[in-house]
């Protein structure tokens, strides 16, 4: 039997909304979210850009010297339409690529 400290994940995956309409309680909770990551050295994979909750998390998560990955859509980089991902992107041509590989990581 496999002890539950090697089946230890290292990625995870997250999506929110990108308008989070001022509520400090979800502000907050993003926050708090994505300073968690670091310390547990978990890597964040979430839909790239710098806005609304996602934001709050990635940002969290970079502060603390942890690994983000984010998963755009070309159409988004293009348009510029999510703002600047906190670390590293990764482009894929569509919607359908982007959550694909979001959840194969």
């Amino acid at each position: 039997m496999v002890s539950p400290s090697a089946k230890r994940f290292t990625n995870i995956c997250v999506f929110g909304g990108t308008n989070y309409r001022y509520y400090k309680e979800f502000v907050d909770a993003a926050t708090h979210l994505g300073k968690v990551f670091p310390e547990r050295k978990i890597h964040l994979v979430y839909e790239g850009g710098n806005l609304g909750l996602m934001g709050c998390v990635s940002r969290a998560a970079r502060d603390g010297d942890n690994q983000v990955l984010g998963i755009v859509t070309k159409l988004m980089v293009v348009t510029d339409i999510i703002g600047k991902t906190n670390d590293e992107e990764l482009v894929v041509s569509d919607m359908h690529k982007d959550y694909y590989n979001a959840t194969s990581c």
